[in-house]
């Protein structure tokens, strides 16, 4: 039966087939299969052996279908404000989708539980389902893709909404990178780095596979909106290729430790998988040039792709279940299990300034951050539009400001002594946050997303113009709560037990890098942005708004530096170090680091206030003149008639 001949349920029922009949193959060939323990240990018997992985595997898939037909119904199928036509059957099996998804993520939980505890599924009891929730990150990471996954399935019921369903897709892929955040690696060394490649790997192959699996649908459906969407999935499926090609190695380098490791079972799966994504690749380019030159074909190629992914996907379950080459033995210190990596020596100006250790967080938004940015210049280029160069260079040096704190020498030390983290933590909510926000990503990205194929769709371009203008980004654009969460940030972290507990996680530690960096740039973009807002704080305005904020910032750094308790003593304590010694010397120079470092940014903000003032005015005075050339000064001989009326009426009076 060749692939047009197929009905879009026989080919859901072809993809489930194969699918687990390849996870089934993987798993013997592996020598995967539930084997008894040794005598004396409990068993919790093979129905839960078995159970993991198909569970799992559904699960993977549920959610691939989930998000790809939210995707193509949101952004690849021409809609208006409301979908219409194909695009609601595609929310419609999204909605089912997701309910399946959130009926296998139950089941894999609790298979994962009693498996943990060495019993059968049926005598799992419900405090045993509990702790598994509230002791270990795994059970929590696939909690919260649980709870994404019913979201999504009642969201995508109760709406047709483009804006709503975007979001709905936002939802999934937070429930997805859960399970990411707590995946191979957990106890091995360049964890934060395994860990950001490891969900950015996931985030990518679901958006191309499902984005590819419901195209299929689509194709065989004979929609004539096909070639429009196919389109703007190619622009997708290139950057989505790129991210999980280059994630796959980064993740894949550091569980298996060496070229050695590839001897292992492990490292033989993972072959088996590099294999299959270059096979992807190369049927994605044929497909590509099919379409180019010939523009049929493309349902018979992508159930083929999408069958090939299937069994990619069964792979990767398995492997994600295979023992890696690097042990759990890698990381034995205390140091080193909370740092998820060797303590650095005694920091030196040499050091802070050219160390280097691989943040995945930091990585990851530089790159992309180069890679957006560079592509949006690259499309202006070809249209032959200008853009300042000053914006340019600001944005880059905001990145490399973020590198630094984050994966240079001052990432490096940011986790061991609190001065440093300090300093750190300035310049990504202080430094960092200013020349980004005045390298202007949003007009750019206004500039260069695709627009509307046809009149009155939602486009990326105008989902992002919507969601600026929104009554969300009204709210957290007011002066006032941008500057309550810029600044409370400082009290509500350090004031309590949270920047501990944030300290001793890896993903703790990476949404603090994440939120200083994000809370900087939402004040700042208050303050001089030059991105479209819902609302423009005149320059008078926003000075007032900095002199109101400066005193909270200088209290909190005076309060560090008298405080009598050491923030997060045991947890430095913990590491060790046999430098800087002195945890009260260290916080009190933290202290004055952050007080000092207020003025930097202080006096460049006030420059680009005066420097958006002095624009501003010499646009309304051209503006003025170009209306006084138009008119003859009209307004101007219109004041001067009323002056004159005013001397002549005086005598009268």
């Amino acid at each position: 039966m060749t692939a047009p001949e197929l009905s879009p349920r026989l080919y859901g029922a072809v993809l489930g087939v194969v699918g687990l009949a390849s996870l089934v193959a993987v798993v013997v060939l592996s020598g995967a299969t539930p084997q008894p323990p040794p005598p004396g240990l409990p068993d919790p018997g093979p129905v839960v052996g078995w159970a993991l992985p198909i569970s799992r595997y559904a699960s993977d898939i549920l959610a691939t279908v989930t998000i790809g037909f939210l995707l193509t119904a949101v952004v690849l199928l021409p809609s208006g404000d409301r979908l219409e036509g194909l695009a609601v059957q595609a929310v419609r099996i999204a909605s089912w989708a997701a309910g399946g998804w959130f009926v296998a993520a139950l089941v894999f939980y609790w298979a994962n539980v009693a498996d943990l505890y060495a019993r059968p599924m049926t005598q799992v009891e419900l405090g045993q389902l509990v702790d598994f929730a509230s002791v270990f990150a795994t059970g929590r990471g696939l909690l919260v893709q649980a709870v994404a996954a019913l979201v999504v399935a009642l969201w995508a019921r109760w709406t047709f909404s483009v804006r709503q369903l975007a979001l709905c897709v936002a939802v999934g892929l937070i429930g997805i990178s859960a399970v990411g955040l707590t995946g191979h690696s957990a106890s091995a060394g360049s964890h934060m780095l395994a860990t950001a490649s490891l969900v950015l790997h996931l985030v990518g192959v679901v958006l191309w596979v499902g984005g590819l699996i419901a195209l299929g649908w689509v194709a065989l459906r004979r929609s004539r909106r096909l070639e429009d969407a196919v389109a703007r999935y190619s622009t997708l499926a290139l950057w989505c290729f790129a991210t999980v090609a280059v994630s796959g190695l980064v993740s894949g380098f550091v569980n298996l430790g060496s070229l050695g490791g590839l001897d292992s079972t492990y490292g033989l799966l993972l072959l088996v998988k590099a294999t299959a994504l270059v096979g992807l690749g190369a049927f994605g380019v044929v497909q590509r040039r099919r379409l180019r030159h010939r523009g049929a074909g493309f349902a018979r190629f992508a159930v083929l792709e999408v069958l090939l992914m299937t069994v990619t996907i069964a792979v990767a379950v398995v492997l994600s279940r295979t023992a890696t080459p690097v042990g759990e033995d890698v990381l034995t210190s205390p140091a080193e299990l909370l740092l998820g990596r060797p303590l650095p020596p005694e920091p030196t100006l040499a050091r802070v300034l050219t160390g280097f250790y691989p943040d995945g967080i930091g990585i990851a938004v530089v790159v992309f951050g180069t890679a957006f940015y560079l592509t949006g210049l690259r499309v202006l280029r070809r249209r032959n539009d200008r853009w300042p160069v000053g914006r340019t260079i600001s944005w880059f040096l905001g990145l490399a400001v973020v590198a630094w704190a984050t994966f240079g020498g001052l990432g490096v030390y940011s986790s061991v002594m609190f001065s440093l983290h300090m300093v750190s933590h300035m310049m990504l909510s202080m430094i960092a946050p200013i020349f980004l926000v005045l390298g202007a990503p949003m007009t750019l990205a206004l500039r260069t997303l695709p627009g509307p194929r046809r009149p009155g769709e939602h486009s990326p371009r105008s989902l992002l113009r919507d969601a600026l203008h929104s009554k969300v980004s009204a709210f957290y654009t007011n002066p006032i709560v941008a500057a309550v969460i810029f600044l409370g940030t400082l009290y509500a972290v350090y004031f309590t037990g949270l920047f501990e507990a944030m300290m001793r996680t890896h993903s703790g530690h990476a949404f603090m890098e994440l939120h200083f960096l994000f809370s900087g740039l939402l004040f700042y973009y208050v303050m001089i942005g030059v991105d479209p807002a819902p609302r423009r704080l005149t320059p008078l305005a926003r000075f007032g708004v900095l002199m109101l904020s400066v005193p909270f910032h200088a209290f909190f750094s005076v309060a560090l530096m008298s405080s009598d308790v050491i923030i997060a003593e045991s947890y430095y304590q913990a590491l060790e170090r046999p430098y800087a010694t002195d945890l009260a010397a260290d916080q009190y120079l933290g202290g004055g680091i952050a007080w000092a470092m207020g003025e930097i940014p202080l006096l460049l903000v006030v420059g680009a206030i005066f420097v958006q003032w002095f624009r501003s005015d010499s646009r309304e005075a051209r503006r003025s003149d170009r209306a006084a050339d138009r008119d003859d000064d009209a307004a101007l001989e219109q004041y001067n008639a009323y002056l004159s009326s005013l001397r002549d009426d005086a005598p009268r009076r």
